[in-house]
Protein backbone atom coordinates (compact mmCIF):
# COMPACT_ATOMS: atom_id res chain seq x y z
CA UNK A 1 0.00 0.00 0.00
CA UNK A 2 2.87 2.06 0.39
CA UNK A 3 3.80 2.53 -3.05
CA UNK A 4 0.00 3.34 -4.20
CA UNK A 5 0.78 6.17 -1.83
CA UNK A 6 4.08 7.13 -3.43
CA UNK A 7 3.14 7.23 -6.46
CA UNK A 8 0.78 9.84 -6.83
CA UNK A 9 3.33 11.78 -4.75
CA UNK A 10 5.90 11.47 -7.01
CA UNK A 11 3.75 12.80 -9.64
CA UNK A 12 2.66 15.83 -7.94
CA UNK A 13 6.60 16.45 -7.00
CA UNK A 14 6.92 15.56 -10.66
CA UNK A 15 4.57 17.86 -11.91
CA UNK A 16 5.38 20.83 -9.86
CA UNK A 17 9.25 20.54 -11.17
CA UNK A 18 8.04 20.50 -14.84
CA UNK A 19 5.60 23.90 -14.21
CA UNK A 20 9.09 25.62 -12.75
CA UNK A 21 11.32 24.22 -15.41
CA UNK A 22 8.22 25.81 -18.09
CA UNK A 23 8.06 29.35 -16.18
CA UNK A 24 9.96 32.31 -17.60
CA UNK A 25 10.99 34.96 -14.97
CA UNK A 26 9.29 37.73 -14.99
CA UNK A 27 12.11 40.29 -15.70
CA UNK A 28 13.22 37.58 -18.88
CA UNK A 29 9.11 37.76 -19.93
CA UNK A 30 9.15 41.76 -19.71
CA UNK A 31 12.63 41.78 -21.77
CA UNK A 32 11.32 39.44 -24.60
CA UNK A 33 7.87 41.23 -25.10
CA UNK A 34 9.76 44.34 -25.21
CA UNK A 35 12.22 43.21 -27.89
CA UNK A 36 9.28 41.43 -29.66
CA UNK A 37 7.52 45.30 -29.83
CA UNK A 38 10.61 47.50 -30.82
CA UNK A 39 11.09 44.48 -33.70
CA UNK A 40 7.73 44.59 -34.50
CA UNK A 41 7.49 48.57 -34.62
CA UNK A 42 10.48 48.26 -36.72
CA UNK A 43 9.22 45.85 -39.48
CA UNK A 44 6.31 48.12 -39.31
CA UNK A 45 7.91 51.33 -40.55
CA UNK A 46 10.55 49.53 -42.58
CA UNK A 47 7.52 48.56 -44.45
CA UNK A 48 6.04 51.73 -44.63
CA UNK A 49 9.73 53.40 -45.66
CA UNK A 50 10.16 50.59 -48.72
CA UNK A 51 6.90 51.60 -49.51
CA UNK A 52 7.71 55.45 -50.02
CA UNK A 53 10.70 54.21 -51.55
CA UNK A 54 9.13 52.09 -54.11
CA UNK A 55 6.45 54.77 -54.85
CA UNK A 56 9.22 57.41 -55.20
CA UNK A 57 11.07 55.34 -57.71
CA UNK A 58 8.49 54.62 -59.91
CA UNK A 59 7.33 58.67 -60.14
CA UNK A 60 11.00 59.22 -60.75
CA UNK A 61 11.31 56.43 -63.66
CA UNK A 62 7.98 57.62 -64.96
CA UNK A 63 8.56 60.96 -65.04
CA UNK A 64 11.64 60.56 -66.98
CA UNK A 65 9.40 58.72 -69.91
CA UNK A 66 7.08 61.57 -69.48
CA UNK A 67 9.35 64.02 -70.33
CA UNK A 68 10.58 62.07 -73.60
CA UNK A 69 7.13 61.96 -74.62
CA UNK A 70 6.10 65.57 -74.48
CA UNK A 71 7.70 66.98 -77.12
CA UNK A 72 5.66 64.54 -78.76
CA UNK A 73 2.61 66.04 -77.49
CA UNK A 74 3.97 69.39 -78.26
CA UNK A 75 4.55 68.98 -81.68
CA UNK A 76 1.44 67.23 -82.29
CA UNK A 77 -0.51 70.27 -80.48
CA UNK A 78 1.09 72.62 -82.93
CA UNK A 79 0.49 70.47 -85.78
CA UNK A 80 -3.72 70.22 -84.77
CA UNK A 81 -3.60 73.88 -84.77
CA UNK A 82 -2.37 74.30 -88.16
CA UNK A 83 -5.25 74.81 -90.52
CA UNK A 84 -5.38 72.29 -93.68
CA UNK A 85 -7.46 71.39 -96.39
CA UNK A 86 -7.36 68.26 -95.74
CA UNK A 87 -9.69 67.63 -92.82
CA UNK A 88 -9.54 63.61 -92.05
CA UNK A 89 -6.04 64.40 -91.76
CA UNK A 90 -6.56 67.10 -89.28
CA UNK A 91 -9.09 64.59 -87.48
CA UNK A 92 -6.28 62.01 -87.31
CA UNK A 93 -3.76 64.15 -85.89
CA UNK A 94 -6.35 65.28 -82.84
CA UNK A 95 -6.92 61.50 -82.48
CA UNK A 96 -3.60 60.47 -81.77
CA UNK A 97 -3.17 63.66 -79.72
CA UNK A 98 -6.16 63.01 -77.64
CA UNK A 99 -5.25 59.55 -77.06
CA UNK A 100 -1.38 60.79 -75.97
CA UNK A 101 -3.27 62.90 -73.21
CA UNK A 102 -5.02 60.25 -72.26
CA UNK A 103 -2.53 58.15 -71.61
CA UNK A 104 -0.92 61.00 -69.67
CA UNK A 105 -3.76 61.92 -67.77
CA UNK A 106 -4.40 58.17 -66.98
CA UNK A 107 -0.89 58.54 -65.85
CA UNK A 108 -1.74 61.26 -63.47
CA UNK A 109 -0.29 63.53 -65.46
CA UNK A 110 -1.69 66.91 -65.40
CA UNK A 111 -0.92 70.06 -67.20
CA UNK A 112 0.55 72.93 -65.26
CA UNK A 113 -2.27 75.98 -65.22
CA UNK A 114 -0.55 79.48 -67.01
CA UNK A 115 -2.04 81.86 -68.63
CA UNK A 116 -3.89 84.31 -65.83
CA UNK A 117 -2.26 82.65 -63.32
CA UNK A 118 0.10 84.08 -60.84
CA UNK A 119 3.24 83.80 -61.49
CA UNK A 120 4.85 80.66 -59.34
CA UNK A 121 9.07 79.89 -59.98
CA UNK A 122 7.56 76.01 -58.25
CA UNK A 123 5.54 75.32 -61.72
CA UNK A 124 6.66 78.05 -64.57
CA UNK A 125 9.69 79.30 -66.31
CA UNK A 126 9.58 83.29 -67.15
CA UNK A 127 11.15 83.65 -70.15
CA UNK A 128 10.42 87.09 -70.82
CA UNK A 129 8.51 90.36 -69.28
CA UNK A 130 6.01 92.77 -70.26
CA UNK A 131 4.15 95.46 -69.34
CA UNK A 132 0.25 95.70 -69.56
CA UNK A 133 -2.03 97.74 -67.42
CA UNK A 134 -4.42 95.50 -67.94
CA UNK A 135 -2.83 92.40 -66.34
CA UNK A 136 -2.05 92.12 -62.23
CA UNK A 137 1.08 92.04 -61.09
CA UNK A 138 3.24 89.07 -61.53
CA UNK A 139 0.63 87.48 -63.81
CA UNK A 140 1.49 85.24 -66.94
CA UNK A 141 0.34 87.27 -69.77
CA UNK A 142 1.55 84.24 -72.37
CA UNK A 143 2.86 80.38 -72.33
CA UNK A 144 5.33 79.71 -74.99
CA UNK A 145 5.46 75.85 -73.97
CA UNK A 146 2.99 73.70 -71.75
CA UNK A 147 4.07 72.65 -68.26
CA UNK A 148 3.38 68.86 -66.50
CA UNK A 149 3.58 67.32 -63.05
CA UNK A 150 2.60 64.56 -61.25
CA UNK A 151 0.87 65.03 -58.27
CA UNK A 152 3.55 67.46 -56.85
CA UNK A 153 6.15 66.75 -58.90
CA UNK A 154 6.80 68.79 -61.73
CA UNK A 155 7.72 67.14 -64.58
CA UNK A 156 8.57 70.27 -67.04
CA UNK A 157 7.83 73.70 -65.99
CA UNK A 158 5.74 75.89 -68.05
CA UNK A 159 7.95 78.58 -70.03
CA UNK A 160 5.85 81.89 -69.61
CA UNK A 161 5.87 85.57 -70.30
CA UNK A 162 5.15 87.29 -67.01
CA UNK A 163 3.49 91.20 -66.74
CA UNK A 164 4.70 93.43 -64.20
Amino acid sequence: MEEKEMKPEVEKQEEQEKETSEMVPKQDYDELEDRYKRILAEFENFKKRSGKEREGLYHSILSDVIEVVLPIVDNLENAAKVETADENYKQGVELVLKQFKDVLSAKGVEEIKAIGETFDPELHEAVGSIQDDHLGEKEVAQEYRKGYKIGNRVIRHSMVVVAN
